[in-house]
């Protein structure tokens, strides 16, 4: 009757009950319990009809440090945390490969 706005579906946002579910890649794990996020998002411009890629980066809580720069990862929005912090980890969705570089070292003497 109001006239309700459209929600959007994207393959990166779910709206549900708890928050917002996004889909991005761990940048950053310099710091203690927090990981830096980037999420990419690819839409159609509403006057000009182009698609425009845009991303965001967001600060996301890691207790215990698990990740690693490259993992894809799903993060779910929560009550502020810190200063910048207002997601959590949701789940792992796929690691990134690790390259061991003493074996590579010791592979090259030999």
């Amino acid at each position: 009757m109001f006239g309700k706005k459209a929600k959007k579906n994207t393959e990166t946002t779910e709206n549900t009950n708890k928050g917002k579910v996004l889909t991005g890649m761990v940048v950053s794990n310099k710091m203690t319990d927090t990981v830096v996020v980037e999420v990419s998002n690819y839409t159609k411009h509403p006057k000009y009809q182009k698609f425009i890629k845009s991303r965001k980066k967001y600060k996301v809580h890691d207790a215990g440090n698990t990740l690693t720069v490259g993992d894809k990862v799903k993060i779910i929005e929560t009550k502020p945390i810190s200063k910048d912090k207002r997601f959590t980890l949701l789940e792992v969705i796929s690691k990134s490969p690790t390259i061991d570089l003493e074996d590579e070292v010791t592979e090259n003497k030999e």
